[in-house]
């Protein structure tokens, strides 16, 4: 359920006189999104970058250093036999020889995509088809000398060697809706934001990857009307909360031999989140998790005599974060490590046995992310929030000397994307009175050069009626502040009394209350007169493990007390209406809108939710049970946490809105709860979007909407 839903983000700018009104076709139309810059590739020795133009017709390489273009390493117009005008995106060869290029993109699901693949040989100018085979491609691996590619063709791994101009067939039991051979299942691609579990070992004599087996995974099925005389069904595996999951083993195919082997990983395993062949060597690293989510487990595997050996087993009484997979970096005989085990998430460097030699960050403060290392310098970046939740800043530590260097100098929210080894970085900069400022930084800290500032926004904002976004805290039950923010109609008058919405997320490890730019629906709700306000709640990110981790096994109930106290505060503001407050929000927070109606004894008059989860043991089991274990396990926590257990005593005027065909929070959590709520004799209003998924996107779409929801509150508050 990574999701964040309605941006709920406003600005600083100083207000002309004579400043216009916000229109919500434009604010959904993208008219006010800041501008970023096209993705880049970084070159191999982290001195060059690739970027294709914005015709997406050429794809050219430039210098960190200077900016300037060095060459044009392909170009469809001179490309010898290219049959296409344009392609939709790229991927370079470790060695840089070698590109892939792709139309005819075909979506999967949120993060998943095949499309026709074009390999091109950059000494040759020659592109041609990837393949013969008709059927499109998916996550194309090259080998790290780029010699090799390997892919999948429904659920198969296909082998391409450039040298010989030959491919063949790797796996041969993968089958749609049974055996998935390197990518992954439905469940992975959510909640552990990976599509792909393949990778070449150094030397390219060895491809690892990991098979799903989801045979025995429930499947769901929906129906797609689409202006059909009989509507059709989308029938997917979904594993709901305590059901069954893909049984996934991790296998090396020797390339020479043509032999396949399965690692040997010690039971109890049922998650293999990552998989990694060392810089150097045969050696495999193999991450893990148990059903529970609470035992992490990193094992190296020698993938020819397919022997694992313990690296690190870490233990949580809640949980392990799965967020922090991706901060694992292998060097040398070392490698990075981010953990909880303070109370706070920090950086650990640990060698290949698995003895920890150091701790690089301490403090009360969460480390977000880990950005690169660079090996010769003995050099970690990083992103944290050492400074306050609500903002981002960027650093760099010397792992020798333990030397912390900030390299990000404005306040607010930084994020930075880095070259290969750490020598250049693009941070993205903004705050809630700046659209995104985007330039190039060296490895010191020293700024380069602007790559985008949008200026033009920053004017044409000025002209405009934006409410001012005032930061602030309000207590939850148990006394702790919480982190919050309120914006209040431009020609506000504190001798009036307004109608205040409440919006929110809530969601374990979230955040919606940060110091970011961004002009949303609800920056034009406060132009028809409502007061907006968010507050983040026990559970969301940022503020250490007790705080984010305190809602196990009880999601919903910290959450709506939360809202709830929040409200109540708020009523006693003399500039709000105590008996015209809502509450809104999408997924998670459309769950926790149904909980805080439920459990708030009529603070709230209205509140609309969107795509909302009804009882946990609809959705997932990665997601679910690593908050909740499962059904079996905590039957008293999913019946507390169930707004259709709690139908009974929903308080004030409803909204829900549900996409018929969302693949992720089933339209199933909205019809039963209907049920429930007709049972129990409670009127609502429901609004469905026809053949719409989770997101419900499109301008138009968005703006029907909000329109909807703008005119809901203005009729039931």
């Amino acid at each position: 359920m990574k999701y964040l839903f309605g941006l709920l983000l406003a600005t600083t700018i100083t207000i002309a006189a004579n400043a216009q009104q916000l229109n919500l076709s434009d604010i959904n139309s993208g008219k006010y999104r800041a501008k970023g810059v096209q993705p880049v590739t970084s070159s191999a020795d982290g001195e060059f970058y690739f970027q294709a133009d914005k015709e997406n017709t050429k794809i050219i390489k430039y210098s960190f250093q200077t900016g300037q273009p060095t060459d044009t390493i392909f170009d469809v117009k001179k490309a010898r036999e290219c049959t296409f005008d344009s392609f939709q995106g790229f991927l370079i060869s470790p060695d840089e020889k070698r590109l892939l290029v792709y139309n005819d993109y075909e979506p999967i699901y949120r993060r998943s995509f095949k499309a026709n693949y074009y390999y091109y040989d950059v000494r040759r100018n020659l592109i041609r088809k990837l393949t013969e085979n008709k059927e499109k491609q998916s996550i194309p691996t090259f080998s790290k000398d780029g010699r090799m590619l390997a892919y999948v063709i429904n659920n198969n791994i296909w082998l391409a060697k450039f040298d010989y101009d030959t491919e063949s067939q790797i796996t041969r039991d993968g089958e749609i809706g049974k055996i998935i051979n390197g990518g992954t299942d439905w469940v992975y691609e959510e909640e552990f934001a990976t599509t792909q579990l393949m990778d070449f070992s150094a030397d390219g004599s060895l491809l690892a990857f990991v098979r799903f087996d989801e045979t025995a995974v429930p499947q769901y099925t929906m129906q797609i009307y689409g202006n059909q005389l009989y509507p059709s069904e989308f029938t997917f595996k979904y594993p709901k909360a305590g059901e069954q999951n893909s049984k996934v083993t991790c296998n090396v195919f020797d390339i020479d031999a043509k032999t396949t082997r399965k690692m040997n990983i010690p039971p109890n395993m049922e998650y293999i989140p990552r998989i990694e062949f060392l810089p150097s060597g045969d050696e495999l690293a193999i991450m893990t998790l148990n059903r529970e989510q609470n035992k992490f487990d990193l094992y190296l595997a020698n993938a020819r005599s397919a022997v694992c050996r313990s690296v690190i087993h870490e233990e949580n009484d809640r949980y392990v974060d799965a967020e922090l997979f991706d901060n694992i970096h292998f060097f040398g005989n070392q490698f990075t490590y981010v953990s909880e085990k303070s109370g706070f998430t920090h950086i650990y460097l640990y060698d290949n046995t698995g003895t920890m030699q150091k701790q690089l960050t301490s403090g009360n403060y969460d480390v977000t992310k880990l950005l690169a290392v660079d090996p010769t310098t003995k050099t970690v970046f990083y992103e944290s929030a050492e400074e306050s939740p609500l903002q981002r800043a960027i650093y760099k530590i010397d792992i020798t000397k333990g030397i912390k260097t900030k390299l990000s100098a404005k306040q607010g929210t930084n994020r930075a994307t880095f070259s290969k080894n750490g020598k250049f970085f693009i941070n993205s900069y903004n705050n809630a009175s700046t659209p995104t400022l985007t330039a190039v930084y060296d490895a010191a800290g020293k700024e380069l050069r602007i790559l985008e500032d949008n200026a033009p926004l920053q004017s044409e904002l000025s002209g405009l009626n934006i409410p001012r976004k005032e930061f602030i805290t309000v207590k939850s039950t148990d006394g702790r502040d919480l982190n919050a923010y309120i914006m209040k109609p431009v020609n506000f008058n504190p001798a009036n009394k307004y109608p205040l919405v409440m919006i929110q997320y809530s969601g374990p490890n979230s955040q919606q209350v940060l110091d970011t730019y961004g002009v949303d629906w609800t920056d034009y709700l406060t132009s028809q007169g409502f007061i907006v306000a968010c507050v983040d709640g026990r559970g969301t990110g940022a503020r250490g493990e007790d705080f984010r981790k305190c809602t196990y096994m009880n999601l919903g109930i910290y959450e709506s007390d939360d809202q709830i106290a929040a409200a109540k505060h708020f009523a006693t503001l003399p500039y709000i209406d105590a008996g015209k407050i809502a509450i809104w929000g999408w997924s998670f927070g459309g769950y926790n809108v149904l909980m805080s109606m439920s459990r708030g004894n009529g603070i709230f008059k209205a509140g609309v939710a969107i795509a909302p989860v009804t009882d946990w043991k609809f959705y997932d089991t990665v997601y679910t049970e690593r908050f909740m274990r499962t059904p079996q396990q905590n039957n008293s926590g999913y019946v507390a946490g169930s707004p259709i257990t709690l139908a009974n005593k929903l308080e004030g005027n409803l909204l829900l809105i549900h996409g018929s065909a969302d693949d992720n929070v089933h339209f199933q959590n909205t019809m039963d709860y209907t049920s429930a709520l007709i049972k129990a004799n409670k009127q609502f209003d429901i609004f469905v979007f026809t053949d719409k998924n989770h997101s419900i996107g499109g301008a138009e779409n968005r703006t029907y909407l909000f329109q909807k929801v703008i005119k809901f509150l203005k009729t039931n508050m």
